[in-house]
């Protein structure tokens, strides 16, 4: 067993807090999801933000602290490391509110993403501590993992597909063994959700070699992301490719043996087009 601590030595220890983050408020956006985006400003917030009188808001007179965010993948008390940060009170002091300014420190840096760390006690909410003081405490972080890559987990069962575009971008930039092993093995009916207003697009893949791999491989590419399909095609134009690499999430509406006859395929295809709705108010353009 490795210590947290003997893992992740600080500047100053007795200065240092550690920050669990889950979720952007209640009911609000993973804190992992957060931690993936290119824009890392809505991470950064989760940290920044200041409560007095709230414990797990505030971090008093700290000088330093150490940022992780819940990996869901493993379970509700495992965490990837976010970044150690410099931190400085913002004048005049604020309450509710981005009441911190953060300045990232190279310090570990080459564990961003990667280092996965297990508490003892998975924490109901966000979730902030003195360094010296968690080490025995009742969460009791130690070491779990060190991944070779930004950490995304083993392929979950096609029932559980849940994948923002840039998590698939790196599944497929790594090519992950276990996603690639699952997604080329099957012939599928798959939707991807508009999360920024909701709307779907429902496609298949059928006649690729490498079933349903070879289609979201395609799709990593934001470039090839459309397909031709005049709906996906104007909604590139109009918002360019970031809009798709922070919105677009993918998921698994039924899978099918590599035997399977294509045209069985499309005529599923076109019963989740139906049962969704995805032509007259989603993205299908057909």
């Amino acid at each position: 067993m490795i210590k947290f601590t003997d893992f992740l030595p600080v500047p100053v220890p007795a200065r240092t807090k550690v920050k669990f983050n889950i979720k952007d408020g209640a009911g609000g956006v993973p804190a992992w999801e957060l931690l993936l985006r290119e824009d890392q400003e809505p991470w950064l917030n989760m940290t920044r933000y200041r409560a007095e009188g709230n414990p797990n808001q505030n971090l008093d007179e700290a000088d330093y602290v150490l940022a992780f965010a819940q990996y869901p993948l493993y379970g509700p008390n495992f965490f990837v490391f976010g970044g150690l940060f410099e931190t400085r009170v913002i004048n005049p002091k604020i309450n509710r509110g981005y009441g911190y300014s953060l300045t990232r420190l190279s310090q570990h840096s080459e564990y961003i993403r990667r280092l996965i760390v297990k508490l003892d006690v998975p924490p109901g909410q966000s979730y902030l501590r003195w360094y010296e003081s968690l080490q025995g405490s009742l969460v009791n972080p130690i070491v779990y993992e060190l991944a070779p890559d930004t950490k995304l987990g083993v392929f979950p069962g096609y029932q559980n597909v849940l994948l923002r575009h840039r998590e698939m971008q790196l599944i497929i930039k790594n090519a992950e063994p276990s996603w690639r092993n699952a997604l080329a093995n099957v012939k599928a009916v798959y939707v991807i959700t508009d999360i920024s207003d909701g709307r779907l697009y429902v496609g298949s893949a059928s006649g690729e070699a490498d079933g349903l791999w070879q289609r979201w491989t395609a799709y990593a590419n934001v470039n090839k992301l459309t397909g031709g399909n005049v709906k996906l095609e104007a909604l590139l134009a109009e918002h360019g490719p970031e809009h798709i690499v922070n919105n677009f999430q993918y998921s698994i509406l039924e899978i099918f043996d590599k035997k399977t006859r294509d045209e069985r395929i499309l005529q599923r295809e076109t019963f989740w087009k139906l049962a969704l709705n995805s032509r007259a108010n989603g993205l299908n353009a057909n």
